[in-house]
């Protein structure tokens, strides 16, 4: 999972056209060079379009917005076929947007 905190996004967005255009075109040749591991990705929409159900305590919480824990938004994710864990990690470590991936494996 990519993870956007706020700092990455500001300095996005403080970036000129050209300086964003570099930045959205080294994702999009990342995306290109592991093509044949990625199985599946997808950019999630704005962290304002998030509703969040908590559960537990009684009736499910229903709220407007991520209301995540933290400064940190879950910004897109990618489904990779690798051998390990190693592999896992050599990808995550040439991502070149959000300054946090998280791994998981499927269950």
């Amino acid at each position: 999972m990519f993870v956007e905190t706020e700092e990455f996004a500001k300095r996005l967005e403080a970036m000129d056209e050209s300086e964003r255009e570099a930045a959205y075109e080294a994702v999009v040749r990342w995306f290109a060079e592991n093509s044949s591991k990625i199985t599946h990705h997808m950019r999630l929409a704005p962290a304002h379009t998030a509703t969040t159900v908590r559960l537990g305590g009684g009736e499910p919480v229903v709220t407007d917005g991520p209301f995540v824990e933290g400064k940190e938004v879950v910004s897109g994710y990618a489904e990779v076929e690798v051998a390990d864990l190693d592999e896992a990690l050599k990808l995550a470590r040439s991502w070149p947007a959000c300054p946090i991936v998280e791994i998981r494996p499927a269950a």
